[in-house]
């Protein structure tokens, strides 16, 4: 069995829900340690609900740039137990595929990534430059004590990086085919209408909420926002939740309380998508609150010395030429971006990543590795 393979089955038997990490990174200090690695742990939060973070480095003997290999241990809940058809924090192998809660999202990027450190280092010791690993298990919660904070402790210290790999599982039919430059911002908003509540059968003594915002809704979801550009496809507006009533049939609501997320592109702002939203909103006539919250500003990185190191890793293992994209949800690499100049994703097929019966495709783990491995060997010879 390879390195990489085993570390991962105990890495999935980790029972490491958001933002537990039930040992995960203890076991990767442990390996690290003795090949010369400095690892701090990094526990931010409050102590019932501790986040454990990882910065683990490995200096080399002559100048060269710090690449990071980033990525969480935490996992998603796994879900209705009886709907697995294996135990979740059971590694258990089934038609070429290693089933497990993580396998996808992102166990084996986090094991090749070691394990990938782990053999370039023992090959070149005296490496240029420095090869790093920021772990986290508050990626899939918050998000408000894990990388974020260990980017603030390593911008305070005056650290430099200058390429990182984060390793979600960006590719799509097969592994290679797809690495993510940057991503789209994300923005919510917790919109609640007043009306009068009343009885359903006298309307002219109260004032439906759910009535007064359908008009706006209706604008607001056919409303063009950007038309993106060379690197983001256009914003988009969804709705997530509506509520409203008392449960009851018939009591007109006296309020309504609307969730809504842009997933916005460079063309567009926060402050230029909420004044637009209040715009229209104030347009129909709506008594409205409207909360507002950045879940990250868009990042993108231009084709470069990482992309191109990484694309001919791909090539060169898996016979595939990647395209760049920008698709998808948020990661934390729009953390990382703040103080890296180039940050990129890559990591395994997404198919089954926060589903019932999650896993990876045991024949990607190697080669997995190893795009990780010739990467570094080509960024820091």
């Amino acid at each position: 069995m390879h390195a990489t393979l085993r570390l991962l089955e105990e890495l999935i038997s980790c029972q490491s829900i958001t933002p537990a990490d039930d040992g995960c990174q203890a076991l990767i200090a442990q390996r690290l340690q003795p090949l010369g690695f400095e690892c701090e742990p990094m526990p931010f939060g409050p102590e019932q609900a501790r986040v454990s973070n990882l910065w683990a480095i490995h200096r080399g003997a002559r100048p060269g740039p710090t690449v990071v290999l980033a990525g969480h241990t935490d996992v998603v809940p796994p879900g209705p137990l009886e709907q697995w058809h294996s135990d979740p924090f059971v590694p258990t192998h089934r038609d070429g595929r290693l089933f497990g809660r993580g396998a996808a999202d992102m166990k084996t990027s986090v094991a090749a990534m070691v394990v990938a450190s782990e053999e370039f280092v023992r090959a070149q010791p005296a490496h240029a430059g420095a090869v790093a690993l920021l772990i986290t298990s508050d990626e899939e919660g918050p998000s408000t004590d894990g990388t974020v904070r260990v980017v603030e402790v390593l911008q305070q210290r005056g650290e430099q990086l200058d390429c990182c790999i984060v390793g979600e599982p960006t590719s799509v039919d097969k592994l290679g085919d797809m690495i993510k430059n940057g991503r789209r911002g994300s923005l919510s908003c917790r919109l609640t209408v007043q009306g009068v509540q009343g009885h359903v059968a006298y309307p002219q003594l109260a004032r439906n909420p759910i009535h007064q915002l359908a008009p706006a809704l209706a604008e607001l979801a056919t409303t063009e926002w950007d038309r993106g550009n060379a690197h983001f496809p256009p914003t988009t507006f969804q709705v997530s939740n509506i509520h409203g009533g008392t449960g009851a049939l018939n009591v007109i609501p006296g309020h309504a309380v609307v969730e809504c997320n842009f997933r916005f592109s460079t063309e567009s702002t926060p402050q230029s998508l909420r004044e637009r939203v209040e715009t229209i909103l104030d347009r129909h006539g709506l008594d409205f609150e409207a909360q507002w919250t950045i879940g990250g500003e868009p990042f993108l990185t231009t084709p470069g010395t990482l992309s191109e190191s990484l694309s001919a890793a791909i090539r060169a293992e898996r016979g595939v030429t990647p395209v760049l994209s920008t698709t998808g949800g948020t990661s934390d690499g729009r953390y990382i971006a703040k103080i890296c100049p180039q940050v990129v994703e890559f990591g395994p097929i997404n198919e089954t990543i926060h589903k019932i019966d999650e896993n990876v495709i045991v024949a990607d783990i190697e080669p997995l590795k190893n795009i990780y491995r010739r990467t570094l060997e080509t960024l820091l010879k």
